[in-house]
């Protein structure tokens, strides 16, 4: 009987060992991983000459800053392997300025972007996989908000008139996301995600100058952006 009661404790202990053995699930189907965390815009970008009505500006151009801001994630795994990432967050806001001919102008606006994302992913390993390393393809609708242009450039428009004003217009539009990333589980709940992403992006600004004697004129340009984005998160399963 003795016996008996020494073999209990150890079969306990080694019951507790295997539990802790036992790997934590990560990601399975049903799952919710809600995320936040950081995002790192850098633009891949160029800009075509401005357009005077049917004058183009030699040499000239437009230089659009890098841009970081807070990201929100929320994820829904279909299967163990398969999930859909919906990209929110805080609108970045980006500085545009003169580049060649206009270099002298310094900066000519600020625009907030707004871009969410759906991206459907696909995960490698199981759903006991500490690591977990993924690919991902979706679309984002790019739109802009906020535009404020300086006096600088409505001087250039405006042909030195005083009295003149000048507005913008940015075009919005579908673009394409392509996005590869790993993720690394702590335990059940907390797991932490690097990723990059490519967005074939290009946007065309329209401007209009409002002349003191109530006329208006336009000038056009286009720029590429093709912001890589990466972005690093932390995030909890439900």
């Amino acid at each position: 009987m003795k016996k008996q009661f020494k073999v209990l404790p150890k079969l306990a202990a080694l019951s507790l060992l295997a539990a802790c053995a036992a790997p934590a699930m990560a990601q399975q189907a049903g799952d919710n991983v809600v995320s936040v965390g950081w995002a790192h815009l850098g633009l891949n970008q160029s800009s075509e000459p401005l357009k005077l009505g049917t004058f183009t500006v030699p040499n000239s151009g437009a230089h659009v800053s890098n841009a970081d801001t807070a990201i929100l994630q929320m994820t829904h795994f279909f299967t163990d392997n398969i999930a859909v990432t919906a990209d929110l967050g805080i609108p970045p806001k980006f500085k545009l300025s003169g580049a060649g001919s206009l270099n002298g102008l310094g900066q000519l606006g600020t625009a907030t972007q707004w871009s969410p994302a759906i991206v459907a992913k696909y995960y490698f390993g199981d759903a006991n996989s500490q690591f977990r390393p993924f690919v991902g393809a979706g679309v984002t609708y790019v739109w802009y908000s906020n535009i404020k242009l300086t006096s600088s450039l409505t001087g250039l428009l405006g042909g030195g008139d005083p009295g003149a004003s000048t507005s913008a217009d940015l075009s919005s539009s579908f673009s394409p996301v392509g996005t590869v990333g790993m993720a690394y589980n702590f335990d059940k709940n907390w797991s932490a995600s690097f990723s990059l992403s490519y967005v074939p992006l290009d946007t065309k600004a329209d401007l209009s100058t409002r002349h003191s004697d109530g006329t208006t004129t336009h000038a056009t340009t286009k720029i590429t952006l093709n912001p890589l984005v990466s972005i690093l998160t932390v995030g909890y399963k439900f």
